[in-house]
């Protein structure tokens, strides 16, 4: 194989290297930051040889490679920085031409990177407010205690200071400095500012007029003030002397920012996110059922473009003003209940045991768990009819749920779980998401499906599974793998990433850990440890090759908060301590902690029978065992 050839081809259906910001790698993908997306041609990179899969994050493209990892990279680097690399600046190249298209796509992936920091928080102060609700209901004299009175204020934080933190994620997104734009937004739910603005006096700014806005839980005021103050920091660095920049660019920045965001782009932004409700009113008192069934009957062609990323920002919008949502937040979870009707239907109709166990497991992981990515990517959309069932479902559900008013008042999570959040109308959303289930799955029970599509004759699927690194059946010497982390043992299909979950660098399961610690599951040899000090590669003595990865995307820290306690080329034993790392510090960077172990290489093709799912403790429990 061509790994020289494989590196300039992946190049060039990428853009070009003028393209590309910058190439770095993990221990499985080749990750390049795109400067325009609509230049890279992920189908044919899919198709190239040995690519096992292609992932857009953002910016950032993902070419899974697995072992062919390191050569391809080399070959990359060298060739991109033989074509000048990330020192060829951006004025050299022609500038692109502003299409509408791209007009959109920039302003939409702003407002969601925005966005996307302050999602947790609302996710989690309105799931704290539904359990307060459920605490009253259950005892009613609980709402006056101070218990309550606290909690309560802690659940609206997110919400009442949504100004700072969508200020954060613009700043960051933009790249300026965050407290700068958080500090000005911070003004706007200030005390002092909120009780002078509403004391019936007239307030000016340097003779302009300071409008009455109230702030607190608004999206677009932050968005443009951030703007505005990146846009200005970056002009006062240009200007201002190095000498004075510490002293001068900052308190500008603030000064300007906060003078012009109260008087200008403040009210601006209130007034805009007034036209946006009154389109959300507008189309509830008019077109409510056919709206809910047509966004959420395309719900699953906008996640697997990432397009459903430009809604979030709008429903944020709808719990900021007027309150309540009866048009995202119902579709979002009516799609994600569809997705899992259609994984039931495929699951009663399949031939294949294998697959009728995944696609149970598959749907509860849509209805309960809210992750739908390894039933569209693993199933519904490799069978292609399911699709049809997926968005008969939503597009069903969705009527319903309009029809009968349902509504969400507190920002949840897309899960049957977050059913509380509509408060009194949650039978309607109850009816709404039982009828997008069952007509999923009777549509795709009744359309059918080729099955062969992903149960392929026995010899071809074998040789299938070889190609890519997948554990196969045969016998020989048996190996029992310990559990290498502290933690819940679940199956690698719950891994909330499709690199992982879809098996495409190998079979293998993951554990979420309770400590920081990864220990070898058995005696081997250290063959790999990534640079970023987050994966590393265990050859056992029958030859089979391990990966043990330790989270999503942590890649991006740069091996901050982990620490390597082996070599490459070290013999180890079952139970030694092979690399610790900082959950907190992983936490705070925003990824997750999921400690992967990947079969990647099974020469002698061994069976792999999977011995414990659930607690598991490192270094004595069983949970894989090769025979």
């Amino acid at each position: 194989m061509d790994l020289k050839k494989t590196a300039e081809t992946v190049l060039e259906l990428s853009g070009g290297t003028g393209n590309i910001s910058s190439i770095t790698h993990c221990s499985t993908r080749l990750r390049f930051f795109i400067r325009d997306k609509s230049k890279v041609d992920t189908g044919k990179i899919e198709k190239t040889k040995p690519v096992l899969g292609v992932v857009f994050s953002g910016d950032e493209l993902q070419i899974i490679l697995g072992k062919n990892l390191i050569p391809v990279y080399s070959e990359a680097t060298r060739i991109y920085n033989e074509a000048g690399g990330p020192a060829v600046a951006e004025e050299a190249r022609p500038k692109e031409k502003l299409t509408a298209r791209a007009a959109v796509d920039k302003v939409v992936g702003f407002v969601s990177a925005s966005v996307t920091p302050l999602i947790p928080g609302l996710v989690a102060g309105g799931m704290l407010k539904v359990f307060l609700l459920l605490g009253t209901l259950a005892y009613e004299p609980f709402k006056s205690s101070q218990a309550y009175q606290l909690l309560s204020m802690a659940a609206n934080i997110p919400f009442y200071f949504m100004p700072v933190f969508v200020a954060y994620g613009a700043a960051k997104k933009l790249g300026a400095t965050p407290l700068y734009a958080m500090s000005v937004a911070g003004t706007l739910v200030y005390p002092d500012f909120v009780r002078l603005i509403k004391s019936g006096e007239e307030v000016a700014m340097f003779g302009l007029p300071v409008s009455v806005v109230n702030y607190s839980s608004t999206l677009l005021p932050a968005l443009l003030i951030s703007l505005f103050a990146y846009y200005c920091e970056k002009f006062l660095v240009k200007i201002v002397p190095g000498i004075l920049k510490s002293v001068f660019v900052g308190m500008l920045t603030i000064g300007i920012s906060f003078s012009l965001g109260i008087t200008i782009f403040g009210p601006l932004g209130d007034m805009v996110g007034a036209q946006i409700v009154h389109i959300f009113v507008f189309a509830s008192e008019h077109f409510a059922p056919i709206a809910i069934a047509l966004l959420a009957g395309c719900m699953p062609w906008l996640v697997m473009t990432g397009m459903h990323h430009a809604v979030t920002p709008f429903m944020v919008q709808a719990f900021a003003n007027p309150g309540y949502d009866f048009f995202f937040r119902p579709s979002y979870i009516l799609h994600n209940m569809a997705e899992g009707g259609a994984c039931i239907g495929v699951g009663l109709r399949a031939k294949n045991k294998t697959l009728k166990g995944e696609c149970f497991s598959l749907a509860f992981g849509c209805i309960v768990a809210g992750v739908t990515e390894p039933a569209i990517y693993g199933v519904n959309f490799r069978l292609k009819k399911p699709m049809f069932g997926v968005m008969a479902g939503a597009a069903a559900g969705g009527i319903v749920a309009g029809l009968f008013g349902a509504t969400a008042y507190v920002y949840g999570y897309s899960t049957i779980l977050a059913l509380p959040i509509f408060q009194e109308t949650i039978l309607a959303m109850a009816a709404a998401i039982g009828v997008a289930i069952v007509v999923a799955a009777v549509v795709t029970f009744c359309m059918g499906f080729d099955e062969s599509l992903i149960v392929e004759p026995e010899e071809e699927l074998a040789q299938a599974e070889k190609s890519a690194g997948i554990v196969l059946l045969d016998n020989a010497a048996a190996v029992e793998l310990k559990a290498y982390a502290t933690g819940e043992s679940i199956a690698l299909s719950d891994v909330n990433d499709g690199v992982f979950s879809a098996k495409m660098l190998g079979d293998g399961l993951a554990i979420i850990p309770q400590e920081g610690k990864v220990v070898a599951p058995a005696d081997g040899k250290v063959c790999s440890i990534a640079a970023s000090k987050h994966a590393i590669g265990l050859q056992l003595a029958n030859g089979t090759q391990l990966l043990i990865h330790i989270g999503l995307d942590t890649v991006n820290m740069n091996g901050k908060g982990f620490d390597v306690h082996a070599t490459e080329g070290q013999e180890v034993f079952a139970g030694q301590e092979l690399i610790s790392f900082d959950r907190e510090k992983i936490s705070q960077a925003g990824y997750k902690d999921t400690i992967m172990l990947i079969v990647v290489e099974n020469e002698q093709n061994l069976s792999l029978e999977f011995q414990k799912y659930g607690m598991v403790v490192a270094g004595q429990d069983k949970v894989l065992k090769f025979s």
